[in-house]
């Protein structure tokens, strides 16, 4: 089957010919691939910092949507034919950047109808952390002020609308552009990470600074735990958790397959109750320039890649 990846950890994306999935065992499921999200964490799989089980040559890529084309003997959650959208680690045979992808049954969603696959394929990996983040760390409550540092990414934005739903008053750091989407999205107010000092000027706003805060910038948190008052929460997403302090409960999320999760947030995407953009859409052959695209980032919008299945 035709895949993207590498022949090599930390070699050149490129096109593979890998063999295609044998037998499947009773929790799997495979999935024509009509769409494969690409975020941060693939550059990750590729250099060798994140062991996804597979070995070179392999397909990069850790979530994707597609149809239903075989399920194992114990699988009741979904049926053949049906579509789905997924995260799953440690892979079984292949990452997700193929014309089929086989995942643990546990880790699948339905999609909801209306749902584009490209949407459906970028959704995974952010919405799972963001909802970890959000109901799973800080354990977010109405009234409570939450702050998102580095929001302005794809995650970022999932962020927002979650803690804003949970009845928070969500104040964010990021660029002045990202501004008015993200008051769109929930925020209540946005500070300029770029201004030294705002952590300060958070505590000023805040009469003491936020009950908890998730920090999606990269080197931010220290800026982050500076800006939650005695006794909050701070969870970190980017691997980077800061020493505890003033009595601060300091978390470190890494993102789990969770299918039960992503079943609750994609029927949240049905509804409209969260949403997704994608920026850019790459055929499967042109994966090295969607990371970089990715890498790159684009206004809280997604990249993805497609595949003809």
């Amino acid at each position: 089957m035709r895949a993207a990846g590498v022949t090599e950890i930390g070699g050149e994306i490129g096109l593979l010919e890998l063999p295609e999935p044998g037998e499947l065992r009773a929790d799997e499921v495979l999935i024509d691939v009509r769409a494969c999200g690409v975020g941060n964490w693939d550059e990750f799989v590729r250099t060798g910092g994140w062991d996804t089980g597979a070995r070179p040559p392999m397909a990069l890529g850790v979530e994707a949507a597609g149809v239903v084309a075989a399920t194992g003997g114990a699988v009741e959650v979904v049926a053949l034919g049906d579509a789905v959208t997924a995260h799953s680690v440690p892979v079984r045979h292949q990452g997700a950047w193929a014309q089929r992808w086989v995942a643990a049954a546990g880790h699948v969603a339905r999609i909801p109808p209306g749902i584009a696959f490209e949407d459906a394929a970028a959704f995974p990996v952010p919405a799972l952390t963001a909802d970890q983040a959000i109901s799973g760390a800080l354990r977010v409550r109405s009234g409570q002020i939450i702050l998102v540092n580095g929001a302005g990414g794809v995650t970022g934005g999932i962020l927002v609308q979650l803690a804003a739903a949970s009845g928070a008053r969500v104040l964010v750091t990021a660029s002045p552009r990202d501004a008015r989407r993200l008051r769109a999205l929930g925020a209540d107010g946005v500070l300029d990470y770029h201004r030294p000092g705002w952590p300060a000027r958070l505590r000023e706003l805040t009469g003491g600074g936020a009950h908890g805060a998730v920090n999606a910038a990269r080197s931010g948190e220290r800026d982050a735990i500076r800006a939650v008052r005695d006794g909050g929460r701070l969870a970190t997403i980017t691997g980077d958790p800061p020493p505890a302090e003033r009595g601060i409960t300091v978390l470190d999320v890494v993102v789990a397959p969770d299918g039960a999760r992503l079943r609750r947030l994609a029927a949240q995407l049905g509804r409209g109750a969260l949403t997704i953009s994608i920026a850019a859409r790459y055929p499967l052959d042109q994966a090295a320039a969607a990371l970089r695209a990715a890498r790159r980032g684009s206004h809280g919008a997604a990249t993805v890649l497609w595949s003809s299945g």
